[in-house]
């Protein structure tokens, strides 16, 4: 068969997308006119996500494909305007759709460090690696490596450490993905988290198994499509409600001043300043029983025991006895558990007995070194999302999808355009969303709360998205009463706004969207690795192309289920998981890429020193000051926080790449010819 000429494939794209965008629009069309004449919710919920699931395994069935070229980087035949578009989906995953909003809501400037280091790192990719990776030509990151640090013989120790770092960097990526798509498919159909975690992974497989990377693009350009409608259109029309003006990347300024306003009002209120003050003698409460273990924790259960023995005894209510029961069973089982609960319930309390950080204000703090200390963690953390974003494998590999290098520097650009259309409504949205929360919630009565405050309340009951208690027993909703966790902010935006359900299911499907695009990218990283760079190059090089695509296939379905295993046990907030897989990524391999093209010195003994000593130091770091695994805030270098470990990593991976390259024998000439080849992109063939 003829393989159509550019302009005409372009076309076709454009038309069949088209056909799409306008379907999509009579769709929702037609659910709104259905849930105005009394469409139940729930129904409009199962449509959305039976319609998006269809979706996406129709993509995935007709795009399903044998051939190695197709599977591992579609042919290498994408234009550069859909490379964007999908690149863009790949990229705007969970973190970005569900929880960047929620982190610049609860955090203020210092969440746009994530904004400008994930944008800037766009311009590391466009500039240091995607014109070089795609004149290489070849399907993988490891692949490159090998090339560049194997010489002639071979680069068998290189490979197998870049493959072994892509798959830590993607696993722990992926898993705060699956997890973001157990939160959303829960909210569809009402089903547990851990169910509705394993119902999006089949969309995540239907696409990814069939047609690995031919599928994943066009999958992920539809899926753009919903997402940037899904995030605009609540945030469009918060900003008409408040500020008269549908642009929400400029009506948000307006709003700021009054934000501000209302935050110095709040901050005057003698009934704010009672409710911390009962969370600072709670979290006072609590420091006392840690210094008094483990005398205390003996006194408590002592404490608890007595009371259900007394409820017993006096035939309490079947209610209260189990009450008793729930509350000591809850009780930590020694002193050990004891520490690790009371210190948590400490912080918590503390955190919310802190005065309000204005929305506006740059590194605030108490003092000049509290604020000095937030302006590094700022700079830092934007420094390893800039250089994490420059050395994702998911995000590399699209650098070979497109026909040419000309096109691969077309395709960063567009993907540069498509994310900006997300990233400058971003900010916009949260000050939005805090403007409504501040001057609609704040104030109100406890016995007039909006609806969807119990319905988020509700969705999971063991760890609440939203919480309001009423501390002061006053009956008026006050700021330091409302809990909210960052990744439910916008999924609850259309209902905070008070748009029709159709909205709110349309932003479940962009979260969706948005969570499945990541993840399909990072399984097929991942399993390409192990196919391709493992078996095919290492175990078996004589595979037939029909093995090598079936065992890429076994190997997706594994750890797609391993994945799915790992984050039904929420191991901790998709910031979270992100940041780390973003600092391991700049820490381990982006000194090898770069310093591999920029530097012909560089040889395979030092990119070995430089990935295993970035990691290390990286890993290190995390391990030793963050509290969720086992360490302290107290061991933090500079009181630089875990999450920007690779602000260590990677000038230490740096300097190991570069001194053990000085001290061992140059590269041979084949990696010489190899840099100066790849330097020069411009003569490719396009």
């Amino acid at each position: 068969m003829t393989r159509p000429a550019p302009r005409t494939f372009f076309q076709r794209l454009t038309r069949y997308y088209s056909y799409f965008t306008l379907t999509f629009i009579l769709f929702l069309v037609a659910l709104a006119t259905l849930e105005k004449e009394g469409m139940p919710r729930v129904w409009i919920g199962y449509m959305f996500m039976f319609a998006t699931i269809v979706l996406y395994a129709s993509i995935g069935l007709v795009s399903r494909t044998s051939k190695v070229s197709e599977y591992y980087v579609a042919g290498r035949r994408v234009p550069a305007l859909y490379n964007g578009m999908a690149t863009a989906a790949d990229w705007i995953s969970a973190a970005s759709f569900i929880s960047l909003a929620g982190g610049l809501y609860l955090h203020g400037f210092d969440g746009l460090a994530y904004v400008m280091g994930w944008t800037g790192g766009y311009c590391l990719v466009a500039l240091l690696i995607a014109p070089y990776l795609r004149r290489f030509g070849q399907y993988t990151i490891p692949d490159f490596l090998a090339a560049r640090y194997g010489g002639a013989k071979g680069g068998r120790a290189v490979r197998l450490c870049a493959v072994a770092a892509t798959i830590v960097i993607s696993f722990t990526y992926v898993v705060a993905q699956i997890y973001a798509v157990g939160l959303i498919a829960s909210r569809f159909t009402g089903v547990d988290f851990s169910v509705g975690i394993f119902l999006g992974l089949a969309s995540i497989l239907v696409c990814s198994f069939l047609g690995g990377m031919r599928a994943i693009t066009w999958t992920q350009v539809a899926q753009y499509i919903i997402i940037l409608a899904a995030f605009l259109i609540p945030a469009m029309w918060l900003s008409a409600k408040h500020s008269g003006n549908p642009m929400p990347q400029v009506a948000y300024g307006k709003l700021l001043p009054q934000l501000s306003a209302r935050e110095a009002a709040l901050m005057a209120d003698d009934k704010e300043a009672q409710v911390r003050a009962v969370f600072r003698q709670r979290a006072a409460n609590y420091q006392r029983r840690l210094d008094g273990l483990p005398g205390t924790w003996e006194t408590g259960r002592a404490t608890l025991q007595h009371e259900l023995d007394k409820v017993r005894l006096r035939n309490a209510s079947l209610l209260e006895i189990r009450s008793a029961e729930r509350a000591l069973i809850a009780y930590p089982k020694n002193a050990d558990d004891a520490i690790a609960a009371w210190t948590t319930l400490r912080d918590e309390n503390l955190a919310r007995a802190r005065p309000i950080t204005p929305h506006a204000a740059p590194f605030p703090g108490p003092t000049r070194e509290a604020s000095d200390i937030k302006r590094n963690n700022f700079l830092a953390l934007a420094f390893c999302m800039m250089l994490g974003t420059a050395a994702l494998p998911h995000i590399l590999m699209r650098s070979y999808t497109t026909p040419s290098v000309d096109e691969t520097r077309r395709s960063v650009f567009w993907t540069l355009f498509f994310i900006l259309l997300i990233y400058l409504t971003i900010p916009a949205l949260a000050v939005l969303v805090k403007y409504d929360v501040y001057t609609a919630l704040v104030g109100s009565d406890f016995a007039h709360l909006p609806t969807w405050v119990s319905y988020w309340a509700n969705v999971d009951r063991a760890n609440p998205l939203i919480s309001i208690m009423d501390i002061n027993g006053d009956g008026i909703v006050q700021l330091a009463e409302i809990a909210i966790d960052g990744d439910v902010l916008v999924l609850a935006t259309p209902e905070i706004a008070g748009l029709p359900y159709v909205i709110s299911g349309l932003v479940a499907a962009g979260g969706l969207a948005a969570a499945l695009s990541t993840a399909d990218g990072l399984l097929l990283a991942i399993s390409n690795a192990l196919s391709h760079d493992v078996w095919y190059r290492i175990v078996d090089p004589k595979a037939s192309t029909q093995k090598r695509v079936t065992i890429s296939k076994l190997i997706l379905l594994g750890v797609a289920f391993v994945a799915a295993y790992s984050a039904s046990t929420k191991p901790g907030d998709i910031l979270s998981l992100v940041g780390a897989a973003f600092s391991l990524a700049a820490s381990t391999l982006f000194p090898a890429l770069v310093m591999g093209v920029f530097w012909c010195r560089a040889n395979r003994y030092g990119a070995l020193a430089g990935m295993a000593t970035g990691f290390a130091v990286c890993q290190f770091y995390m391990l030793h000051t963050n509290p969720v695994l086992g360490g302290s805030a107290a061991a933090q270098w500079f009181h630089i926080a875990p999450i920007s470990a690779g602000v260590f990593g990677v000038p230490a991976g740096l300097a190991a790449l570069v001194l053990v390259s000085l001290l061992t024998p140059a590269p041979d000439a084949h990696s010489r010819a190899f840099v100066e080849h790849v330097r020069r992109p411009e003569d490719a063939a396009r």
